[in-house]
């Protein structure tokens, strides 16, 4: 079970690397998971390296690596809501959930694993990254409403879980609403989203149409995280059309680019997020990737390699690339 202590824990953690010297070290990769639609909003997974353009920093940067449909394995974290406003609806959530489950881990990569947790006013972990169906959804079967709603710090430990990790890294929050009862902000949440190159894909379940009732707050805020990170935002009702927006992030999930860069000739700056440009060709194309990454540039050492300075920082654990 992860409590709001190990939050706590965490935090008080980052803030002593936060005392340490600056670390140099080499240019790691930069990697980017990207979706391609056409006008009509269909999937688009046949393009070539040669259709994708890329900028860090407005400087354009040579495509290293580059995957179509990769099958590289999934990692996906599994944030479920049980906050109390789910109550009367988190039954039929969960039936939706078992059927994404059951799928994904029927077919794909033979290595994709899936790590949940749920939130109310505290973020609990109740499996790692796992293969068991069974294990999992014995987990869902002890979920029950409870008050609060802390989005923010599940999206911020479970991003914490996620970094290093190897394979595509996924956050995929399952929730009808808004952050109420989080210790973490939107911002710290993101951020950490974004250090650790995870996509966050969000299932926000509408059982109310109208804009009166609604957390309309909530819901672009989830937007957001789901733009800056490469990800999306369904907003299907209950039934038919909550199981739809499943199987259509499992299809998004299977229709992936991954493209990769070593960072060369990036100007300096004060500010420690590289901002990336990402456009691909084809008329009506449009890519859905992270919005950028962070590191502290500096002029190359050398003529055809750059560095990169990391420093610790008090929001979160020192992880290197």
């Amino acid at each position: 079970m992860l409590r709001r202590w190990l939050l706590a824990a965490s935090l008080g953690a980052a803030n002593l690397c936060a005392q340490e010297t600056v670390i140099r070290v080499d240019v790691n990769l930069v990697r980017i998971l990207a979706t391609v639609k056409n006008a009509n909003g269909e999937l688009v997974g046949s393009l070539e390296k040669a259709d994708f353009f890329i900028a860090d920093n407005g400087v354009p940067q040579e495509i290293a690596v580059f995957e179509r449909q990769t099958e590289q394995p999934l990692r996906i974290a599994l944030l479920v809501d049980e906050s109390a406003s789910t109550a009367k609806d988190l039954r039929y959530m969960l039936d939706s959930v078992r059927i994404f489950l059951r799928t994904l881990l029927a077919g794909g990569n033979p290595n994709d694993t899936v790590a949940l947790y749920s939130f109310h006013y505290e973020v609990r972990k109740h499996n790692h990254f796992t293969r068991n169906l069974a294990t999992l959804e014995r987990s869902l079967k002890k979920l029950k409403p409870v008050a609060g709603t802390s989005l923010y710090d599940a999206i911020f430990l479970a991003s914490e879980e996620l970094s290093g990790r190897d394979g595509r890294k996924v956050i995929l929050v399952v929730t009808d609403g808004g952050d109420t009862t989080s210790t973490t902000d939107f911002h710290r949440a993101l951020e950490a989203a974004q250090l650790a190159d995870a996509v966050i894909f969000s299932v926000l379940v509408t059982p109310i149409t109208s804009d009166a009732g609604r957390n309309v707050g909530g819901e672009n805020a989830l937007i957001t995280l789901g733009q800056r990170t490469g990800g999306r935002v369904f907003t299907p009702s209950l039934g038919p059309a909550l199981n739809a927006a499943f199987a259509e992030v499992l299809k998004e999930l299977r229709t992936q680019y991954l493209l990769g860069f070593y960072p060369r000739n990036v100007p300096p700056g004060k500010d420690r997020f590289h901002q990336l440009t990402i456009r691909v060709r084809g008329e009506g194309l449009r890519v859905s990737a992270r919005n950028g990454y962070y590191g502290i540039s500096e002029p190359p050492a050398e003529p055809d390699r750059g560095r990169i300075s990391i420093r610790p920082d008090a929001s979160r654990k020192q992880v290197l690339p």
